[in-house]
């Protein structure tokens, strides 16, 4: 890890809080989606959204996001998030962590945090609401900023650009490798692999190390 890091990039969802159920019912929006726009039934639909996360997995080696799976099928990435916006209650599923409060706050007196998410706006601000995070950040980036899902060179490209930070002076946090890291570290960011909230907090020691 780079010892000059000036700003660090999360990730949101999975990463900052995790949440089984509200993963099911974004996955299930999306299902609802798709069933309409081929005329099928919303099992069938999920039967479909997973034969072409493997195809296109399968083909490029990477782990493939639901909305490139769903614009595979012909889906239109603004009509999905605008379900995801009307249709999925985060309310109902996340509360405050103090512990990730705190966590981006003293990480915050160090670096510039900015959040970077494949979720909506609405959503997005809806979700850092609830977990207390709203605020925190010096920038937001979300779908609607480019409607390219990452991983996506030029979208990640024009953010590095936006925050004025050359790649060697960022360190991307997320949960999914493929999606969130493996680009960001082919572009010379550094980078920090969550699988649970819980392995966020080691993060705090390991700045305070790098950065003595």
């Amino acid at each position: 890890m780079q010892s000059d890091l000036k700003a660090l990039l999360f990730d949101l969802d999975g990463t900052l809080y995790v949440s089984i159920p509200l993963g099911r019912d974004i996955r299930a929006a999306a299902c609802r989606y798709i069933a309409e726009l081929k005329g099928i039934g919303v099992e069938q639909a999920n039967l479909l959204l997973d034969e072409t996360k493997k195809r296109l997995s399968a083909l490029s080696g990477l782990d493939t996001p639901l909305s490139l799976a769903c614009g595979e099928l012909g889906g239109d990435l603004l009509e999905l998030h605008r379900r995801f916006a009307v249709e999925v209650r985060p309310e109902r599923y996340l509360s405050r962590d103090n512990r990730v409060v705190e966590l981006l706050k003293t990480l915050g007196g160090k670096f510039e945090l900015y959040l970077y998410t494949n979720n909506n706006r609405p959503l997005t601000d809806a979700i850092m609401d609830l977990i207390g995070i709203a605020g925190l950040f010096r920038g937001l980036f979300t779908i609607e900023d480019s409607w390219r899902p990452k991983p996506n060179r030029e979208a990640l490209a024009e953010i590095l650009r936006r925050i004025g930070r050359r790649p060697d002076e960022c360190l991307f946090v997320g949960d999914r490798y493929d999606v969130d890291l493996r680009l960001p570290a082919e572009m010379g960011c550094a980078v920090f692999l969550v699988n649970s909230t819980e392995e966020l907090f080691p993060l705090c020691r390991l700045m305070s190390e790098e950065n003595i």
